[in-house]
């Protein structure tokens, strides 16, 4: 998956780093007891950010130390599962799925066949998790679906192409009964998932040009790219000053300083090392904050 939605750990008291590292850890156990040991490899950062919003409370929840295979001495401290982590845990199934699917379609000959495996190997747990949310099921399929259409028209348009991946996001937290509230959500949702889609875009640009695949980006610019930075950067700054403007609308709880963090210090620092060509090779040691 993505994994573009990271906090910049330097900047979080110790406590909501640990807080922030039990939910990833909670997030993990909960995958793995709903869908199998396999289903932990699906694990990312964008649906811990999710779990986070679906987690509201005033005090930063218990944790219990539990064992790990990546810390197999000392184990984990993890955060038990709860109903935002479940949420999570059967969307990242879902979206790792469709997304293997996708790769089926677009992909080529040895990716193809990588997602094909994958694809059987996660099926069940992708049954199980789209009887238990069928309705984002079914959002994930039309996006995805008219996104293809999109890509194999060669669209040249940002706005329609990135608007079908916010729109899976969108419908990720269910409704809450208070809709300033679901309005809000869906907003912040909306335009993290547009900024991730245009941030991924120019993050696999020089890869989509050797091998021939569709890019938004070099659709709508045309070998113009680099001189257009400027237009791009403009318009992912705008989504995430969209998402800080409806957090702005949320209680957030607990949660708030983190949340915060992340779309405030953690996805534009994330955006320049894309943009530098440096974040493929700093991912495991983000963030280390671009001078």
């Amino acid at each position: 998956m993505f994994g573009y939605v990271r906090p910049y750990r330097g900047e979080l008291k110790v406590r909501e780093l640990e807080a922030y590292q039990s939910l990833y850890c909670g997030l993990c156990h909960t995958m793995g007891r709903r869908y199998g040991f396999l289903a932990r490899f699906l694990l990312n950062y964008d649906f811990t950010f999710l779990a986070m919003l679906l987690t509201p409370g005033e005090n930063l929840p218990a944790t219990e130390r539990r064992r790990c295979v990546a810390c197999p001495l000392r184990g984990k401290k993890v955060c038990p599962s709860n109903s935002g982590l479940e949420i999570a845990a059967d969307e990242s199934v879902i979206l790792a799925y469709w997304k293997l699917r996708d790769t089926i379609l677009d992909g080529g000959l040895r990716e193809r066949m990588a997602a094909g495996f994958l694809s059987l190997l996660f099926r069940r747990s992708y049954r199980r998790a789209a009887a238990r949310r069928p309705a984002f099921d079914q959002r994930v399929r039309d996006c995805l679906e008219e996104l293809h259409r999109l890509e194999q028209e060669g669209s040249p348009s940002l706005d329609r192409t990135a608007d079908t991946f916010a729109r899976i996001l969108c419908a990720a937290a269910p409704a809450s009964g208070d809709a300033a509230a679901d309005r809000a959500m869906e907003q912040l949702l909306y335009h993290v998932g547009r900024w991730i889609y245009l941030v991924d875009a120019w993050d696999d640009l020089e890869e989509d040009l050797a091998s021939g695949a569709y890019n938004p980006i070099h659709a709508r610019f045309a070998g113009r790219e680099r001189e257009e930075q400027d237009y791009l950067r403009t318009t992912l700054r705008h989504s995430l000053n969209l998402a800080l403007s409806a957090y702005e609308l949320l209680d957030t709880g607990c949660w708030s300083g983190i949340v915060e963090n992340v779309l405030s210090l953690g996805l534009p620092a994330v955006e320049e090392l894309c943009f530098r060509g440096e974040w493929k090779r700093a991912g495991r040691r983000f963030p280390r904050h671009p001078k």
